[in-house]
């Protein structure tokens, strides 16, 4: 049963035809992605009586993603995440970034690759839908060295995946950390906290940070602390106690180190499940980390899909990255791409039910 269509989901200021994609891997199993930000605006997957729920945060018209949200379901770039101050020295020169978080710099900047619209292409194989994204990103967009050439590609499989595949190109040395930002409620968009899913994280450090959120530049063993989710632990069991870094996070904010594949393969690095309706989600990636938010700053201000109100921690994301601020953490895996080389990165994320 795998199908897909476009229809218009509207026109930018700047007069840019926007569409919303529907990729169907089969009748239980549907992801709704626009070619603004490639946002993935809806994903809806069964619970283990059968009943579908779109499992997503999200919008219903362009409008809502042209406005100020948090990332919904955009591909974040040229850096997710944090640098501190906004700046690095690549190369012997420094560049100096956009700073729209406080002094640094978040998920690219004031006009990052969620605030693009994508040149869409619609591809097949035989187990999958799929639509590849493209971007040219310029030399100095943002403050970053370089014309990148970005292309993303989410697959939709028969059997319930949501795969991504990033790659780019440059023609002068740079640093790229792409990754999506969706937030995930698998007990549907509409329903009641997170803080009842149980989650996995299959890590034994995770990135400590300061009170502005930027790394230390150390990793922390999570053993004896609110962050060892090695086995099991509903994600509201520790979240209120009195730890630094909970109190700098409001919440769970951080990156956990995955020990990646030697070959460079998908590795596990989460198994989430939600217990009234069954549903699972495992998370398996090529990156060196992935970034738990517990939705903390969610606050009710964001009117989604169905007239919904999101308000705190009625979402949860799991961002595969590179660390925050490696630019400036010589200690981290390096994020600098050179013209002769190109950056790939994979991500699944798989659904199930118990």
């Amino acid at each position: 049963m795998l199908d897909m269509y476009r229809r218009s989901f509207g026109v930018t200021p700047d007069g840019d035809d926007v569409y919303l994609y529907t990729l169907t891997g089969g009748p239980d199993f549907q992801v709704e992605i626009t070619n603004f930000g490639g946002c993935v605006v809806a994903l809806r997957a069964p619970d283990q009586e059968g009943n579908v729920a779109d499992v997503v945060l999200g919008f219903e018209k362009l409008k809502s993603y042209l406005g100020k949200h948090p990332y919904f379901g955009a591909i974040v770039g040229r850096y997710a995440n944090r640098i501190a101050q906004g700046t690095f020295t690549l190369e012997d020169r420094i560049y100096t970034l956009a700073q729209n978080d406080g002094p640094n710099h978040l998920h690219g900047g004031v006009y990052g690759f969620d605030r693009a619209v994508w040149k869409p292409k619609a591809l097949r194989r035989d187990d999958a839908v799929g639509l590849r994204l493209l971007l040219v990103s310029p030399d100095g967009d943002e403050g970053y060295p370089g014309t990148l050439a970005c292309g993303v590609t989410y697959w939709v499989t028969e059997n319930r995946t949501l795969e991504i595949e990033y790659e780019a190109q440059t023609d002068a040395p740079t640093h790229v950390n792409l990754t999506n930002h969706s937030f995930f409620n698998l007990a549907g968009h509409e329903a009641r906290t997170i803080t009842d899913h149980q989650l996995t994280i299959f890590a034994e450090q995770f990135v400590p940070i300061n009170d502005a959120l930027i790394p230390t530049g150390e990793l922390q063993a999570v053993e004896d602390t609110p962050f060892d989710f090695r086995e099991p632990r509903l994600i509201g069991e520790r979240i209120e106690e009195e730890h630094e870094q909970l109190f700098f996070g409001i919440g769970y904010d951080h990156t956990f180190a995955i020990d990646p594949d030697d070959n460079g393969e998908l590795r596990q690095a989460v198994h989430v499940s939600e217990p009234t309706t069954g549903r699972v989600m495992e998370v398996w990636t090529t990156e060196p980390g992935v970034q738990f938010y517990s939705g903390n700053f969610l606050d009710g201000t964001n009117v989604g899909k169905d007239g919904k109100i999101y308000k705190h921690r009625r979402g949860f994301c799991l961002e595969t990255q590179h660390f925050p601020d490696s630019p400036n953490q010589p200690n981290f895996p390096s994020t600098v791409l050179r013209p002769d080389e190109t950056y790939r990165s994979q991500t699944e994320y798989r659904f199930s039910t118990v």
